[in-house]
């Protein structure tokens, strides 16, 4: 499936969590790197709130750039809001890239998927949760389903 802006902006909107806190993180987190696994991927994964990084970690055959793409797609959710993918698709429906925007500094920001706004409903955002080392694709669907499952064992379901 093609996911389009609407679909996307769906997704930002559907996956707010009720609550968020550092075992939140923990379950997400731990959640990506087992799916990783599972997919046989090797990824760095990050999960960032209220301003610190609340769980990290780099998979066996990763280097420290997947660490700094996670900082500038993480950046980019921080300052847009959007996940990073949405920044990307929303740039080149306008025939632009994200990066050569002369307010948009490339070695801080960047609009490849991967990095998704934690939003808690009826507060807003409060961070990101990111994740570098598949295409830009893979890396949000990635997140998404972890977030979706997330959201579904929260609920009983």
């Amino acid at each position: 499936m093609k996911l389009t802006l609407d679909i996307l902006a769906q997704q930002e909107a559907d996956l707010q969590l009720e609550q968020f806190n550092h075992e939140t993180a923990w379950a997400l987190g731990s959640l990506l790197k087992a799916n990783a696994e599972a997919k046989q991927a090797c990824v760095a994964i990050e999960v960032y709130a209220f301003g610190q990084t609340l769980f990290s970690y780099a998979m066996p055959e990763t280097n420290p750039d997947h660490q700094d793409w996670i900082r500038r797609k993480r950046n980019s959710v921080l300052r847009f809001g959007k996940s990073s993918y949405y920044l990307g698709q929303y740039n080149a429906r306008k025939q632009r890239e994200f990066e050569s925007q002369h307010h948009i500094d490339a070695r801080d920001y960047c609009a490849h998927g991967g990095s998704f706004p934690l939003r808690i409903k009826g507060c807003g955002l409060v961070g990101a949760v990111t994740v570098s080392g598949l295409p830009q694709e893979e890396d949000h669907q990635l997140v998404t389903d972890a977030l979706q499952h997330i959201l579904q064992s929260r609920q009983g379901n």
